[in-house]
């Protein structure tokens, strides 16, 4: 055998070493692969079901939305309804509140009137009072100088 038979077994020989390393390798780390891909398949299939549920609890609450929505547009159709039933009648009353108001002013201008008269009276009365003195005093002085 010449030196390059002997190399070309040599290289040879290590190839197949080389390959059986490898074939031994792959072969211890199978499992933890499979139980890998094993993992992993049961992680899609979780998050699978919960797009699933997810997808019907969306569907679920725009069902809900909708139904919600068309009631509030509703509600609110009454409430303006009612907005505007409510304005009309206070535009109704409305006279009536100025109506009172005038007549409360009336009242007031009325009850000072009065005083103002009540005032007067009393003045009146008294001077009245004093002419009725007077007028006594006159006539008892007028009897005595009579007499």
């Amino acid at each position: 055998m010449t030196g390059g038979e002997i190399a070309a077994l040599i290289a040879a020989i290590a190839f197949v070493i080389l390959v059986i390393v490898i074939i031994v390798c792959c072969i211890m780390t199978l499992p933890k692969i499979v139980k890998t891909i094993t993992a992993t398949n049961e992680a899609i299939e979780k998050a699978t079901a919960m797009i699933d549920e997810t997808n019907v609890t969306i569907q679920s609450v725009t069902k809900d939305v909708n139904v919600l929505t068309i009631q509030v547009e509703d509600l609110l159709m009454k409430s303006n309804t009612l907005l505007a039933d409510v304005n009309q009648k206070v535009e109704t009353i409305d006279p009536l509140f100025t109506a009172v108001a005038d007549l409360s002013t009336s009242v007031s201008d009325l009850n000072e009137s009065s005083r103002n008269v009540a005032s007067k009276v009393g003045i009146i009365g008294s001077n009245a009072a004093k002419a009725s003195l007077a007028t006594k005093l006159s006539r008892t002085a007028w009897k005595t100088f009579k007499k």
